[in-house]
């Protein structure tokens, strides 16, 4: 497929389902909007995305106390059809037609990847609760959606690597949104959307996803504030929850000094980079 075509399947998918995705997102928008898509892409090119997805030595390995997983926002380092997929989400009529379902007036796609581009997962790799960093790079624009493609053929809910939506705060029971093969979910990011994905517990295979980040000049909820990322520990990891939430702290204290932070998110697209 070109990326045109791309492009026109899944605004189709997105437009056929319209109606249904609209009623999802509207009865969840009060806590943390969200809605999912199933088989939005031929399974062939679902399949494909996959099969070429980069293996972990390819990628950045993130291992904290907050997560630990792999991540890549350098896509001409990888195959070109991962970049057709994941830019075919920044097309004006599919960033249009989601601002439209989640009524976003202003939208703005991000060519930087910043945060977002592929990301892996395999056994024993989780991240924890967390508050998205409500901003763009630039402190700019507003963080106020973030679209996930899970590309795993037969992904199960025994394989862990979920995403987990915790409407009532981290100390709560979270909402399971399973990361199934070609499934699409857009979630709405703002000061109270904790998210989450739990461990993987596979050792045969890993959890691939494709992510795209939306900005908006204004935030989702008039009650929002800039912060940094925010993390916290599950419902059973009370010393771990202290930790995260002094550590937020700490680099909250740091942006009032530095708008910016100390140095750049090293995670974003650098194009004129040789790969």
């Amino acid at each position: 497929m070109t990326s045109e075509d791309i492009v026109e399947h899944i605004y189709d998918k997105i437009l056929t389902n319209k109606r249904a995705i609209l009623s999802t997102y509207t009865k969840s928008k009060s806590n943390i909007g969200y809605f999912f898509i199933d088989d939005l892409l031929p399974i062939d090119i679902a399949k494909a995305c996959f099969d070429v997805f980069p293996k972990k030595d390819e990628m950045r390995c993130l291992h904290t106390i907050r997560e630990y997983k792999y991540v890549s926002a350098q896509m001409n380092s990888h195959h070109p059809l991962l970049e057709r997929v994941l830019y075919a989400f920044q097309d004006d009529r599919i960033v249009n037609l989601i601002g439209e379902i989640c009524n976003i007036e202003t939208l703005y796609a991000d060519k930087s990847l910043y945060a977002g581009g592929l990301s892996l997962m395999a056994d024993q790799n989780f991240l924890n609760p967390h508050l998205d960093n409500s901003h763009d790079a630039e402190r700019e624009r507003w963080r106020v959606l973030n679209l996930l493609y899970y590309v795993t053929p037969q992904w199960e809910l025994k394989n862990g690597g979920h995403l987990e939506l915790w409407p009532n705060g981290p100390k709560k029971q979270p909402i399971v949104v399973e990361s199934k093969f070609n499934r699409l979910v857009v979630m709405a990011t703002h000061d109270t959307s904790w998210h989450s994905v739990n461990k993987v517990n596979s050792e045969s295979a890993a959890r691939c996803c494709i992510s795209n980040y939306y900005f908006s000049p204004e935030p989702l909820k008039v009650t929002d504030k800039f912060h940094v990322t925010k993390y916290s520990g599950r419902p059973e990891e009370t010393f771990k929850s202290l930790i995260l939430g002094a550590d937020a702290k700490l680099r909250m204290l740091v942006r009032k000094v530095f708008k910016k932070g100390i140095r750049k998110n090293p995670h974003i697209y650098k194009k004129d980079e040789d790969s």
